[in-house]
This record gives structure tokens, C-alpha cells and sequence, in this order.
């Protein structure tokens, strides 16, 4: 059994990882704008003024101290500010990409850039015009384009008018620059995605202290991604609306029936509870033994309830890098990866940066999807970031790549086989970006080289690595040619 007719082939980007140009064509700054960079042992930092002119610095998703202000500091190097330049370089590198076979790309809208200070300030037409420029461009490349509206890059207008997702003001901030990306680029973009892995507030930075205020921010935003795939049906009733979630895939370490619970509760609490809310219209029932476990009790209106209901998405989008496991003993060798923190698999080779390597996870985590799920699922992020070489010659012999997408692409071959509905496959990333966790450059998972370092040097050339002519192969022999 081969890959269906039209399986979309592509790779994924987002704005705040690859454009840059964070400051230019109307674009209002984000909180990570005031990130540096960090490394294979430290995640990365941003940075602001306390209310004393003291320097201090958090990490993600942390929220400013009081009377603290957003700050660069001329003595620190922001990788996000100019990135892999995207902003200027989206033609040579859509080009690149179809070169490569690709029939799909997915990136993200960045909302500072069409609305820089909310409803208030209005619409920026210079930032609508941009994606309007790209997403033409992809089309007529033969590129389907599906598109994600957040990720992660809220204005930091918001924080300081609103304090950010715990407000539900910013529900109707949300759904009404849905509204603009969906009638601008109606007959562009017929396939949507709301929260990029909106289950990551659920694995990151959760306890007692902080638990009643994630849990509000995610209804929140579970609340917006709802009426916002209601609105696009009314806009356009051939629109498809996707939830996209972390795809953290674990194992019980050990036998041990108590690792076994404890396994298949932290997929309930992790993604199952973000998963149920939004494909199936309404919070699971273990969704009270996670509150009752935090101490959190939300605001739940019957309004809201409604809104779920009607506002199910259409398809199920995920990323899958690694595996960890799970363990209720103290004997384990801990190891973290994709903002999440587990226990080393000794059946598994790790990446520089400690990720375990699983293809036959990620077949496992297909068909645990299907089962549950029984929505078409689409494949957003699957990669490996690793140190490369460039040679004298220039060439970038990144056989470790190459080996790890010819695995994840052989498992998904055979999930395929066994019946699992998935309508696509995008690579993490086409080109070499900055990473989301750690804010680094040279932690490169593209097939196609940016000259680039974490301290801001590089010229900025495109090179093509051995893995971009394995994935041309791949993608145009439709799956076929994995060898």
C-alpha cells in the first residue's frame, strides 16, 4: 500500500522562528524579541528592567515582576531579531522549497504583524500584504499551504493591556484576527490551524503555584480556538480548522503497574485533556481529577459549553520528535527534550541535545491518535536538530538527518499501511531556524544550511545540505523511494 494520491509533502516554519525583521513593516514587538539565546544545557532567557533600573530575566512563558518593563540591552544578541531573515529571503527560499517536491508549507501569521496593538490600532496592511505576497507565491509554486494563526507570539501589547491569556478579553482579540486572516486570504489558505501545540502550557511550568492561572490561560485560549473554527465555517464552509498539539509521546518504564498508570494518566493530563476539549467538544472526565489535583476551579459558563460544542476542529495537527518514559520510582536517568522532562529510554540513542530517537514511537503515537481520535491527522513537525559541518567544498554531509527522517518515514509508511487516516507529512524545518526552546541558531534542523551563529554572525547564504536532495527523492517519488 503506497501514500494516498495527494498526500501533501512540505515542511514547517513559523514567524517567530524564521522571519526576523522584527521591528520592520509595521510589525509591533513580541516577548520573544527580548530573548537571548540558550544551549544543549540551558534553556534561553528573556530579559527586561524591573521597576528599580535592575536588569533581570525569566524564562518562557514567565510573566513580568511588577512594575517591570520589556527591555534590549545593547551588551546581548537577540537570535530572533533577525533569524534565518525569512522576511527578506521567503522568495529564494519558497523557490528552494519547490525545488525540493514540496505540495505543502506550513508557517505561521505572526498576529503582531497584522494587528501591532490590537483592535484598537488596527489592522496593518502592510503586514496582511506580506503573507499575501508568500502565500501566492506557494500556490503558484504548486504549493496547498496550511496555516497556523499562534504560535506563541502574542503582541506584548497584550501583556501590558490585558496580562495576557488569563484576561478572556483576549478571546475577542483573537477571534477577531482570525477573522482578517480568513477573509483576506480566502481562496488561498483552505486549511487552518489555531493554537500551535496549545497543550505545551499543560507540560511546561505547571504546579500548585502557577497551575490556576495556566489552566485559565488555556480555556482561554480553548475558548478562542473554538469560535474561531465556528467563524471560519461561516466565512467559508470549505474551510478546515485543526487543533495542533505537542505530540509527547511516553512509555512506562518499567512493568511495574503503577509506571502503567502512571504513563497513561500523563497522556490524559498532557494531551488527551487538550485533545477531548477540542475534538470532541467538552472537557474529558478526568479532566476534574487534574483540577482537583492543582486546586483549580475555572470558570466554566454554560456560554462556554456551547462554544465548544459547535466549534470542534476538523483535523488533528501534532508534532512528534522523540519518546520519554514515565516512572513512579527514583532509580531512573533523567532526560528532557520538546519542554518536556521524562526518563531515558535504554533502548534508545539520544541527539546532542539529550531528544530521543524513536521512529518506532512515533508508528506507536499515530495509531494511538487514530484510535482515539478517528479525525484526519496531519503531521506538522518532525525533525532533528543537530551541529553541522560545513565543508571546504561547502557541502553539508548530514547523513545523521537523512537517517532519521528515512526511519520516521518508513514508520509512517507502515501506520499508513495499518489503516491510520493522516493527510500529510511536514518536516521540522526546510531551512535552518531558531529554536524555540533553546533560542539557537546552530542547533540546525533544516535541509537547507543558513549561514547563520547563535552570536549573530553569517552572511545569511542558502546552501543546500545532502539531506535536501533525500528529501527532493522522497517527496516526489510520493513516498516511495525511502532507500
Amino acid at each position: 500500500m503506497s501514500f494516498p494520491k495527494g498526500f501533501l509533502w512540505g515542511t514547517s516554519i513559523s514567524a517567530e522562528q524564521a522571519e526576523g525583521a522584527w521591528d520592520e513593516g509595521g510589525k509591533s514587538p513580541v516577548q520573544i524579541d527580548y530573548a537571548t539565546a540558550g544551549s544543549t544545557k540551558e534553556h534561553r532567557l528573556i530579559w527586561f528592567e524591573n521597576a528599580d533600573g535592575t536588569r533581570g530575566s525569566m524564562g518562557l512563558w514567565g510573566h513580568l515582576p511588577k512594575g517591570a518593563k520589556y527591555r534590549i540591552f545593547d551588551d546581548l544578541h537577540y537570535t530572533n531579531h533577525v533569524a534565518c531573515d525569512f522576511y527578506h529571503h521567503w522568495r529564494e527560499d519558497l523557490d528552494l522549497f519547490a525545488e525540493m517536491g514540496f505540495t505543502t508549507f506550513n508557517t505561521s501569521v505572526a498576529w503582531s504583524r497584522i494587528y501591532p496593538y490590537g483592535i484598537q490600532g488596527g489592522v496593518n496592511k502592510e503586514g496582511v500584504e506580506f503573507y499575501r505576497q508568500v502565500f501566492t507565491r506557494a500556490r503558484e509554486l504548486g504549493m496547498d499551504p496550511v496555516i497556523t494563526l499562534y504560535k506563541y507570539d502574542e503582541p506584548v501589547y497584550f501583556e501590558e493591556t490585558y496580562g495576557g491569556w488569563s484576561n478572556r478579553a483576549m478571546i475577542d482579540e483573537f477571534v477577531e484576527f482570525a477573522r482578517v486572516c480568513f477573509t483576506e486570504y480566502k481562496g488561498l489558505i483552505n486549511k487552518w490551524m489555531g493554537f500551535n501545540e496549545i497543550n505545551i502550557l499543560m507540560a511546561f511550568g505547571l504546579n500548585n503555584e502557577t497551575a490556576q492561572l495556566r489552566f485559565e490561560e488555556l480555556h482561554n485560549q480553548i475558548i478562542a480556538s473554538a469560535r474561531t473554527a465556528k467563524l471560519a465555517h461561516e466565512i467559508d464552509p470549505d474551510l478546515r480548522i485543526g487543533a495542533m498539539l505537542c505530540g509527547l509521546c511516553t512509555y512506562p518504564l518499567t512493568p511495574d503497574p503503577e509506571d502503567v498508570m502512571a504513563n497513561y494518566e500523563y497522556f490524559q493530563n498532557i494531551f488527551c485533556y487538550c485533545g477531548d476539549a477540542m475534538l470532541r467538544g467538552a472537557y474529558p472526565t478526568f479532566a476534574k481529577r487534574i483540577w482537583d489535583k492543582y486546586g483549580v476551579t475555572l470558570d466554566i459558563t454554560e456560554e462556554d459549553k456551547v462554544i465548544m460544542k459547535e466549534g470542534v476542529a476538523d483535523f488533528l495537527g501534532f508534532s512528534y520528535y522523540m519518546s520519554n518514559c514515565i516512572t513512579t520510582h527514583t532509580d531512573g536517568t533523567p532526560v528532557g527534550g520538546n519542554m518536556q522532562m521524562g526518563f531515558a529510554n535504554p533502548y534508545l540513542k539520544a541527539s546532542d541535545w539529550g531528544w530521543q530517537i524513536d521512529p518506532t514511537g512515533y508508528r506507536y503515537f499515530l495509531n494511538l491518535l487514530w484510535d482515539r481520535y478517528q479525525v484526519p491527522l496531519f503531521d506538522v513537525e518532525n525533525g532533528l536538530g543537530a551541529f553541522d559541518k560545513v565543508e571546504e567544498d561547502g557541502s553539508i554531509h548530514d547523513t545523521y538527518r537523512i537517517d532519521y527522517h528515512r526511519a520516521h518515514i518508513k514508520a509512517l509508511k507502515q501506520a499508513v499501511e495499518e489503516g491510520v487516516g493522516i493527510f500529510g507529512y511536514t518536516t521540522w524545518a526546510g531551512l535552518d531556524l531558531v529554536s524555540a526552546g533553546t533560542g539557537q541558531m546552530e542547533k540546525r534542523y533544516g535541509m537547507i544550511y543558513v549561514d547563520m551563529d547563535d552570536k549573530g554572525n553569517g552572511t545569511l547564504e542558502r546552501k543546500k545540505k545532502d539531506s535536501f536532495f533525500y528529501i527532493q527523492k522522497v517527496y516526489k517519488s510520493n513516498g516511495e523511494d525511502l532507500d
